[in-house]
Order: structure tokens, then sequence, then C-alpha cells
């Protein structure tokens, strides 16, 4: 199978390797003037891996597109629409081509889930690969569980057995809807979780994730999806690599932030808290851990408040009948 990875950060590089590990025939593009890129062209890999030789590189948006039966895409989030109107623009028959967006995060502006965005620019059917797990793990062959999702069964069905293996179980996705908001909602959790940390109130993350996944829930809820897919692995399942691992970009992001410490990595959650403010306001979904954050980070205001404010909320149940739990 011919596999194309658009996208040369941390992921995009995984992703390469991982599909040349099992068998593919890949290419690997960036774009010309990326550092990422670069540092590949000249070093072989990244400070995450070694990609072997028989990955192909290029700077060539037409040559990857034209080359490939599954095309995988892992860049930000918020650069997503711009790159698909670029690989429309190409003049190739996609055809019998799978897309596969191996990226977590909502659009600014309306809070639009990325297949949404997709469809809006293709027109195209296309799956989500989300989950647990961290790069450097996975090149140490720990492996791990992960979910693809689409609105297809059948499709979904295709690319799992195109890219699963014993590093990566696969789980089918059955609310395409709930999988995006959840996984790209987990972001801004952890960014909580990192502040948390920051300001040595680690033990209130047990705290933040029965509540984290207590609003989203609702959220998920009230779009239209399944209020039960967020205690899924594009979530929750997803909180120890995102909430307390060392290697998370949003915790790490979310701990030099109130330490007034420059982070220089991508964390999809800064941009990605302020869509589900959007939502929030669309579907009158309450949100209270995404707006302390979204407070913090926006509006400047003082993170120790806005965190203990957001745990010391004024007394009620914590269980309701009609969606299980409530913050």
């Amino acid at each position: 199978m011919k596999i194309s990875v658009i996208g040369c950060g941390r992921w995009g590089t995984f992703h390469a390797w991982y599909a040349d590990k099992i068998g593919h025939e890949v290419t690997l593009y960036g774009r010309a003037t990326s550092a990422n890129f670069k540092k590949i062209s000249e070093t072989g890999g990244n400070e995450y891996l070694q990609l072997p030789s028989t990955v192909k590189l290029t700077t060539k948006l037409f040559d990857a597109i034209n080359f490939a039966d599954v095309i995988l895409i892992s860049v930000g989030a918020q650069n997503l629409r711009g790159l698909l109107e670029e690989i429309k623009n190409l003049q190739i028959d996609f055809g019998e081509k799978k897309f596969v967006l191996a990226m977590k995060g909502l659009e600014r502006g309306a809070g639009k889930r990325l297949t949404t965005v997709f469809n809006e620019v293709l027109d195209k059917n296309s799956a989500v690969w989300v989950g647990p797990g961290h790069v450097q793990d996975f090149v140490k062959n720990i492996p791990n569980c992960m979910v693809m999702a689409s609105a297809d069964e059948n499709f979904t069905r295709e690319l799992v057995e195109i890219f699963k293996s014993p590093l990566i179980r696969f789980y089918y996705g059955s609310d395409l809807l709930g999988i995006e908001i959840g996984a790209a909602a987990k972001n801004v959790v952890g960014i909580a979780a990192g502040m948390l940390d920051g300001l040595n109130f680690t033990s209130l993350k047990g705290a933040l994730m029965a509540r984290g996944t207590a609003e989203l829930s609702r959220l998920i809820s009230a779009l239209g999806g399944d209020k039960m897919t967020v205690y899924g692995l594009s979530h929750l399942g997803d909180y120890q690599a995102t909430l307390f691992s060392d290697y998370s970009n949003n915790r790490r992001f979310g701990e030099n932030f109130v330490a007034e410490k420059k982070f220089d990595k991508l964390a999809e959650g800064v941009e990605t808290v302020s869509a589900l403010m959007e939502l929030s306001k669309i579907t009158g979904v309450e949100l209270p851990i995404s707006q302390a954050v979204y407070k913090i980070l926006y509006e400047k205001q003082n993170p120790q408040e806005q965190l203990t404010e957001l745990f010391l909320r004024s007394t009620k149940s914590e269980f309701n009948e009609e969606l299980g739990v409530r913050s």
C-alpha cells in the first residue's frame, strides 16, 4: 500500500515511521520552508526518532498526493483548511484515495470539527485517527490502543486493516462527532492539569478528570453525539498521556504558563479552548473547566484564583438522572 503523510512534525514523522515499519511504501511531505523538514532532510530524523532510508521525502504536495493510496494528514488544526484548499487546487483525481486526519482540534470561529472542514473543502469522506500514546513510547515498541473513526463503518474497517499491528490495537469508533469533540477537548483539560501541577495543586487532577469528562459529555450530547463516547479512548482513555505524562505538550504548556516560562512546541488546546467557548455559546452548555482556561489564557485572569474558584463552586449534587454526572 502506498502511504503519504502530510506534515513533518512530531506525529507526522511518527506516522511515516510507523507506516514504513508495518510494510507500506511511504512518502513524507513537508514545506521547503519548514524547519522540521530541513532537520529531517539533513539528519534523517528529529528529537523523537530516526526515519529509515526507505521513507521518501518531498516538498512537492502534488507528488505526495498523486503517489498515495492513503493520505494521512498531520498538521496543526488551524492550518487544515488552507492545506485542503491547496490540495483541492492540485487538479488530481482523488478517485479511490483515502484520507485520514491523524490530528486533533477544532477550527476557530464556529468550533467546526476537522472532518466538517474536510468535507466543506473536498466534499469527500475522511476518517480520524486518535487516542492515547506518545511517539517516545511507540518508538520503543511500547504498544497502545487507538481509535479509527469515520461516518462510514466499512471505510473505517478498511483503514484499520491497513494500519493495525501488534504495536497499535485499533478500535472502531461509531460516534464520529463525540470522538472528535472529545479528542480535541482533552487537550484543554491537559492544559488545566499542567496549570495545577505548576501551582502544586496536582492532587486536584483526580477532580479535574471527573469533572472534565462530565462537562464534555454534556456538550457532546447537546451537539447530537453519544454522551458515553467521552469515556472512551479518544478522551478519558487519553487522560494519562495528556494530564500526567512529561511528554504531553499541553500539560507542559500549562505548567510553563503559570511559571511564566516560554514553551515553543505546539499545544493544540490553546486554540481549541477558544473554539469550545464558541460551542458553549451555540449550545448553551456550561463548560466550567474550559471557561477557566480561556479566562487565564485570553483574559489574563490569575491562574490560581480561577482554578481555585473552579473547584470551590457552589455545593450541588454530583449526579443527576438525565446526564449521569454534573460538574
